[in-house]
C-alpha cells in the first residue's frame, strides 16, 4: 500500500561524509550568492519615487524640504516654504507627468468603481424597500377585488436577515421611514403609527388620508372626513372594503346617514348561528318573548303577551281573530289566522315585543338573549312582508335609544341593513330606518326619537341649518304616513311613486314640502286612536285623552320640539265632550299668544261603504272663530290629500307656512 505524507531523509553511511561536506559547501556558496543578488535588488528604506526616477539617492535634507508643517522634524511652521510649495509641485508635476497621470487615472477609476458599487447597492435597497412596503394591488386584482389587504412578509432566509447586508438594509429602511414621517408632518400628519411604514401609490393616498382624518380627535375634521368619503364614487371595490373594515362605528353610522354614500362601505351582516334542532323562528320568537319581564307594562300589553305565549298556531287559527293593532302604528291588523298561522303568531309576538322595547331594562334582556340576531334572521326571511320588517325596525329603533346598546347593534350588522333601507323608494321603510340611524348618531344628533315619532326631513346629515319645526298629527283611524298621501288610490300610488315622485307621492310632506322648505324639520307623529284596533278587544280599561296627550308630549320634548318655532298641521280629531273642552282651552291659549290659524273645511259628503253618505265635519263645526276658514270642494278623507303639487290645498298650506315663519326663514 502506498504511503503518503512527509518524506524523511535517510542517514548515510560514514564513508560518504566527505562527499557530503563538499556538497554542503557548494550549496552554501550558492545561497550566499543568491542573497547578495536579492539584497541588491531590494529597494532601500527611505527611497522615494523621485530617487528611483532620477537614478540616484536623494539626500535626506532634500527630502525634508517638502515638509512645511514640520510633521517629521517638529518645530515652527515655515510659512515661506509653505507658499513656495505650490510652485514646486507644478514643476514636479511637469517633470513627473507620466507617473502622476497614471496614478491619478488609476485612482479615478477606483473611485468610479466604488461609486458605481455604492449606487447599485442603494438602488437595489430602495427598490427592495419599496417592494416590501407597497400593497400588492396586482394580487388584489387577481383575486377579483376581495376584501383582503396583501402585504409581503419578512423573508425567512437567514442570509438576507443577518450580516452586514442586513444591517445596512435596516439602517436604510429607518432613513426612508423617517423621511415618510417627516413628509406626513408636512401634510398635516395624515399617517398614524400603523400607516407610517406603508408606501402607497398616489391613487391610494386618498383612502388612507381620509381614514386617518376620520379618526381625528377634532369633531369638525371627523365630519368633514365622512362627507368626503360619502362623495367618493370612483374607487375600486377593495378600497371601499378597506374603509368598511377599518372605520369605527361613528364613521359607519355617519356614512349610513349620508345621502350620497356608496353601499359598498357597509359589510354584510355577520353569519347567523344555526337554529337548534327541532326548532323554528316562531318558537325562538316565543321563547324570546317569554324571557322578557312582565313588569312595567300596561295591563293590555300584559294580557296579549300572555295570550301569545299560551296559544299555539292551531288555536289561533281556530279563533279567526278580528282586527288587531299594536303599539301606535294606527293601521288595522286584519289577517285571517287560518291562512298563515305561523306568520300570524310571529307578527303577534313581534308587536308585543315592540311595546317591551320601549322599556330600557327590557331592551337589555332582548340583547342578552340573542334578540338582535333572531330579529336579523326574521328580517331576512320576511323580505316580502313590509309590515313585519317595519315592526322589526321599530324594535331596533327603540333599542337604539339606549346608548350602551349601540355597539351590539352595530356588531350584529344592523347599520348595513338600515343604510340599505334608507335608500328605499318606499317612504315608510326609509323613515323607519332614518329614525333608527338618527338614534344611533350621537355625533350630529342630540335629540332622541321615540316610537311613533318620525323625522320626514332631514333624514340625512345636512349642512342646512334648521330654522323651525312643522309637526303633522293625524286624526282618528289615521297614520303617520298614509294620512298625508297624495289623493289617489293606494295601489295606484304604490305603482306611481316608483316612476316619478313629482307626479305622485305617498307622503307629500316628505316629498313636496321638504323640497320647497329645506330649512324646516318635518316630523310626523303616530299614536293610538283606540278605535277599531286591538285595544277594543282588551278587557282592561282604555287610556284617557289626558294620558295620551302627556305620553305624546313626553315623546315630542325628547325629540326637541319646542326649541324652535313650531307649526302644527292636524287632521280631524273627532267630536266628543272631551275634545270640545280641549278645543276651548286651545282657543283661549291661541288668542292670548296671538297664534296664526288656518282652517280648511270640506264641502262634499264622505261615502262610508256603498250605502252611507255622511258630512263628517260641517262648516259651522269647523269654524273656530279665529284665523281664516277656507271651504274646499273635497270630502273629509281628501281634505288633507292634495291632488297634485300645484293644487290649491298644498299651495295655500305652503303659503301659510312661509308667511308664519318669514322672519325665521330670513335669518
Amino acid at each position: 500500500m502506498p504511503v503518503t505524507g512527509k518524506t524523511f531523509r535517510r542517514r548515510r553511511a560514514d564513508s560518504d561524509s566527505e562527499e557530503d561536506e563538499q556538497d554542503s559547501e557548494e550549496v552554501r556558496l550558492k545561497l550566499e550568492e543568491t542573497r547578495e543578488v536579492q539584497n541588491l535588488r531590494k529597494r532601500p528604506n527611505g527611497v522615494s519615487a523621485v530617487a528611483l526616477l532620477v537614478g540616484e539617492k536623494v539626500q535626506e535634507e532634500t527630502t525634508l524640504v517638502d515638509d512645511p508643517f514640520q510633521m517629521k522634524t517638529g518645530g515652527m511652521v515655515d510659512m515661506k516654504k509653505l507658499k513656495e510649495r505650490g510652485k514646486d509641485k507644478i514643476s514636479e508635476e511637469e517633470d513627473l507627468h507620466l507617473g502622476t497621470s497614471f496614478s491619478a487615472e488609476t485612482n479615478r477609476r477606483d473611485e468610479d468603481a466604488d461609486m458605481m458599487k455604492g449606487s447599485l447597492f442603494l438602488t437595489y435597497e430602495v427598490l427592495a424597500l419599496k417592494k416590501s412596503l407597497t400593497l400588492d394591488t396586482e394580487v388584489v386584482e387577481t383575486e377579483k377585488m376581495k376584501s383582503y389587504i396583501y402585504v409581503h412578509t419578512v423573508s425567512l432566509n437567514k442570509r438576507e436577515n443577518y450580516g452586514f447586508a442586513y444591517q445596512a438594509r435596516k439602517e436604510l429602511h429607518k432613513a426612508v421611514r423617517k423621511l415618510l414621517t417627516t413628509s406626513a408632518k408636512i401634510l398635516r400628519n395624515p399617517f398614524a403609527d400603523t400607516f407610517s411604514t406603508v408606501d402607497v401609490e398616489d391613487h391610494e393616498c386618498a383612502v388612507w388620508l381620509l381614514l386617518r382624518k376620520s379618526r381625528s380627535q377634532d369633531r369638525a375634521e371627523r365630519l368633514e372626513a365622512v362627507r368626503e368619503l360619502a362623495e367618493a364614487h370612483h374607487w375600486h371595490d377593495y378600497q371601499y372594503r378597506i374603509i368598511a373594515q377599518a372605520c369605527d362605528p361613528r364613521i359607519l353610522i355617519g356614512l349610513a346617514r349620508s345621502k350620497e354614500s356608496d353601499l359598498r362601505f357597509f359589510l354584510p351582516p355577520p353569519p347567523l348561528p344555526s337554529l337548534k334542532e327541532d326548532s323554528s323562528t316562531e318558537e325562538e320568537l316565543r321563547q324570546l318573548l317569554a324571557s322578557l319581564p312582565q313588569t312595567q307594562l300596561d295591563e293590555c300589553i300584559q294580557y296579549f303577551t300572555s295570550l301569545a305565549l299560551s296559544e299555539s298556531s292551531q288555536s289561533l287559527a281556530a279563533q279567526k281573530g278580528g282586527l288587531w293593532c299594536f303599539g301606535g302604528n294606527g293601521l288595522p291588523y286584519a289577517e285571517s289566522f287560518g291562512e298563515v298561522p305561523s306568520a300570524t303568531v310571529e307578527m303577534f309576538c313581534l308587536e308585543a315585543i315592540v311595546k317591551h322595547s320601549e322599556i330600557s331594562t327590557h331592551c337589555d334582556k332582548i340583547e342578552a338573549n340573542g334578540g338582535l340576531q333572531l330579529l336579523q334572521r326574521m328580517y331576512q326571511l320576511h323580505k316580502d312582508c313590509p309590515k313585519m320588517q317595519r315592526n322589526i325596525m321599530r324594535i331596533i329603533g327603540n333599542m337604539a335609544l339606549n346608548e350602551h346598546l349601540h355597539s351590539p347593534i352595530v356588531r350584529s350588522g344592523w347599520v348595513s341593513v338600515m343604510a340599505e333601507a334608507m335608500k328605499s323608494h318606499h317612504i315608510m321603510e326609509a323613515s323607519h330606518a332614518a329614525r333608527t340611524l338618527a338614534n344611533l348618531d350621537r355625533e350630529t344628533v342630540s335629540e332622541k326619537y321615540q316610537d311613533g315619532v318620525y323625522v320626514l326631513h332631514p333624514q340625512y346629515r345636512t349642512s342646512q341649518p334648521i330654522k323651525a319645526d312643522v309637526l303633522f298629527i293625524h286624526g282618528l283611524m289615521g297614520a303617520a304616513f298614509k294620512t298625508w298621501r297624495q289623493q289617489d288610490s293606494e295601489q295606484a300610488g304604490i305603482e306611481k311613486t316608483l316612476e316619478d315622485e313629482d307626479r305622485y307621492t305617498t307622503c307629500w310632506p316628505k316629498t313636496w314640502l321638504a323640497a320647497d322648505c329645506p330649512a324646516l324639520r318635518i316630523i310626523s307623529v303616530e299614536y293610538d286612536t283606540s278605535l277599531s284596533d286591538w285595544r277594543a278587544r282588551c278587557p282592561m280599561e282604555r287610556k284617557s285623552i289626558a294620558f295620551r296627550s302627556n305620553e305624546l308630549l313626553t315623546k315630542l320634548r325628547a325629540a326637541g320640539v319646542g326649541d324652535r318655532p313650531v307649526i302644527w298641521i292636524s287632521h280631524s280629531m273627532g267630536d266628543s265632550p272631551a275634545l270640545k273642552t280641549l278645543q276651548d282651552d286651545f282657543l283661549e291659549f291661541a288668542k292670548d299668544k296671538n297664534f296664526q290659524v288656518l282652517n280648511f273645511v270640506e264641502t262634499l259628503p264622505t261615502y262610508i261603504g256603498s250605502m252611507i253618505k255622511l258630512h263628517v265635519v260641517p262648516v259651522e263645526s269647523a269654524d273656530l272663530g279665529i284665523g281664516d276658514l277656507i271651504p274646499v270642494d273635497v270630502n273629509h278623507l281628501n281634505i288633507c290629500k292634495p291632488k297634485q303639487k300645484d293644487a290649491f290645498l298644498y299651495q295655500r298650506t305652503l303659503q301659510f307656512i312661509r308667511e308664519a315663519l318669514a322672519k325665521d326663514l330670513e335669518n
